[in-house]
């Protein structure tokens, strides 16, 4: 393995970290109204309860995942990002507003207060949840090149029945996601309502994915490069979809989460095994291989002795922190929210 697929590797590790950490965080916000049982406290609040140790947490994941794009991938940042501007606006306004909408919730004074942090909250998980299946369903359908070389994202090109198919099958993925995460953190009722949501919601992302893959057999969806790969990592995707359905119709919520832990990196893994060599590829099947991507090898090598003590310092930190807030709240951890 070279240098600078390495490097590609821990940029799609970091991307698919984020996925599974930061997707539960979407899926609970966006599951929030809906959790509530006959009092605040066993429903809503426990849920966001769920969360809590981890909130802020799993945004290192994204941090260093703009790390590495700016400092190994220079040429696809300055390639990609102006094309998603719009995009990585609304998920940056997301994130912003449903972190201070979660930790500001308790704070109102009266019940009209919380409706409108309740809205804020699953504003800030839907909108970075939908965006998030945007840009993977640019990345994968690939987008138009300028005369001068420069990609250009459109109006047409982001609401593409293919890219929408992919905005709402993320969005119904991560919302399914979060519902397995709070079956293995939440009390036994609440669980249970989990449960019953999250097999709802894989069923609907299995239906829009569905239509995601069928617009691309007619060859209105992703255009793939490597179609032998993209066709196995597509039919371990359904299969963890499924395999998510059965466990959580027995409750089994630990291999539920589990599942959709898969079901959510796997799609980096589409873009980035379905497309290589190219990091972004045209509508017409052509566009910037990792040797046009990448920076030089001097650079590498520099970022390689900053990688070796950053990457194993997140995963400890991550590790550390599931063991110390294991176990289901309310038992041996106190309300945070």
């Amino acid at each position: 393995m070279t240098l600078e697929t390495a490097w590609l590797a821990l940029l799609g590790l970091l991307l698919a970290g984020y996925f599974v950490l930061g997707g539960y965080d979407y899926g609970v916000q966006m599951l929030h109204p809906f959790l509530g049982g006959r009092g605040d406290r066993d429903g809503r609040s426990s849920a966001l309860d769920a969360i809590a140790p981890f909130f802020l947490g799993n945004e290192v994941w994204l941090v260093a995942f703009a790390g590495v794009l700016f400092g190994a991938f220079p040429h696809l940042e300055g390639t990609l990002l102006p094309g998603l501007y719009p995009l990585i606006v609304a998920i940056l306004v997301g994130l912003v507003l449903g972190n201070a909408a979660v930790q500001l919730r308790r704070r109102a004074r009266g019940a009209r207060g919380r409706r409108w942090w309740d809205a804020l909250i699953a504003f800030g998980g839907v909108v970075p949840a939908v965006c998030w299946g945007l840009v993977m369903g640019l990345l994968l359908r690939g987008v138009p090149r300028r005369t001068d070389g420069s990609f250009h994202i459109g109006f047409s090109d982001v609401f593409s029945p293919f890219t929408l198919a992919c905005g709402v099958t993320t969005a119904l993925l991560f919302a399914a996601h979060g519902a397995a995460f709070v079956a293995v953190r939440s009390a036994p009722g609440l669980a249970s309502r989990a449960r019953q949501l999250g097999a709802a919601l894989l069923r609907a992302a299995a239906a829009a994915g569905s239509l995601a893959l069928l617009l691309s057999l007619f060859g209105a969806g992703a255009s793939m490069t490597n179609r032998g790969t993209s066709a196995i990592i597509a039919a371990l995707f359904a299969a963890a979809l499924a395999a998510a359905w059965w466990c959580f119709a027995r409750g089994h919520d630990i291999a539920a989460f589990a599942s959709t832990c898969c079901a959510t990196a796997l799609p980096v893994l589409l873009v980035g095994a379905g497309h290589y060599p190219y990091l972004l590829i045209t509508t017409a099947g052509e566009g910037l291989t990792i040797g046009h991507a990448v920076t030089d090898g001097i650079t590498l090598k520099i970022l390689s002795a900053f990688g070796v003590l950053v990457v194993p310092t997140i995963l400890a930190y991550q590790a550390w922190s599931w063991w110390a807030f294991r176990g289901r709240t309310g038992r041996r951890h106190p309300s945070y929210f």
